[in-house]
């Protein structure tokens, strides 16, 4: 028999769940309070919280300075691109480690996401003179496929959880009414499980958008995305706040407005097949 919740516990729960939420988006909302500061104000001790002058002379300063709708084209491209890509090779890995596993499958998995815990540090050089002589460095094309590696253990680890979740009994149906392996994987499985991959398609969007480093070392003017926008408002004589809090108001807006509007849905593939 399940245990009822006291109200003041329900109380106390609530609380901290606001608290641990404001916590995490204290650091945004800082940020964007402090794009419409002077840098004179941005810098001030003890720091000024809503009593200054509001001003959006850094957003002009930043659209004069950087061509902001170029580095946000790139992201798109980019962020999209590794993640589509990234899909459509991470269905089909997934089903055959779900629905087709040999005895190898968990370690192969293991693997996998034992490629994560590499410094990427570690690669670089490699990598970067690969880049080189194949031509690839500071385009789209490189960095997109990059993003695509690096990313491509999560999105099979999170696919294969979500296909474990649906009866193989539906698949075996499928073949005995004819469907060949293609037809099963695009007709059947991917409409059962758009919510998981759904929720995996946002996620990898997330951390191609956020991906700093290798955006960093690949890439010079003509594919750098918006991580490179904001990282060129530093410099040997310091850091601009207000203009750098500006940029990475620019930077995260679209990435954040994507998040609030997908928020049901990846929380539904999230929880895709915790309660049956």
């Amino acid at each position: 028999m399940a245990r009822s919740i006291t109200p003041r516990r329900k109380t106390l729960n609530t609380s901290l769940a606001w608290a641990v939420g404001l916590l995490i988006f204290f650091p945004i909302l800082w940020t964007v309070l402090t794009s419409f500061k002077t840098e004179a104000q941005a810098i001030a001790s003890p720091p000024i919280f809503l009593n200054f002058d509001w001003t959006l002379e850094n957003y002009a300063i930043v659209q004069e300075r950087s061509d902001y709708m170029r580095f946000l084209w790139n992201s798109v491209i980019i962020a999209g691109g590794s993640t589509l890509l990234g899909i459509v090779i991470a269905v089909p890995a997934a089903w055959s480690m779900a629905f087709v596993p040999s005895k190898r499958t968990k370690d192969i998995l293991l693997w996998m996401l034992s490629t994560k815990m590499l410094p990427a540090v570690g690669v670089l050089y490699p990598i970067y003179l690969l880049f080189i002589q194949m031509g690839l460095l500071d385009t789209r094309i490189g960095l997109t496929i990059v993003l695509m590696l690096i990313n491509l253990p999560i999105i099979i680890w999170m696919l294969y959880t979500y296909f474990r979740e649906i009866p193989v009994e539906i698949l075996e149906a499928a073949r005995m009414d004819g469907a060949s392996l293609r037809e099963e994987i695009l007709f059947v499985l991917t409409p059962m499980a758009i919510p998981g991959i759904a929720s995996t398609v946002l996620l990898n969007i997330i951390l191609a958008w956020n991906e700093a480093f290798w955006t960093l070392n690949l890439t010079a003017a003509k594919a750098a995305p918006l991580t490179a926008f904001i990282a060129s408002y530093s410099s040997p004589e310091g850091l601009f706040y207000a203009k750098l809090s500006a940029a990475s108001t620019m930077a995260i807006a679209p990435i954040l407005i994507l998040g609030w509007f997908s928020q049901k849905q990846l929380v539904r593939g999230l929880t895709f097949g915790a309660v049956k």
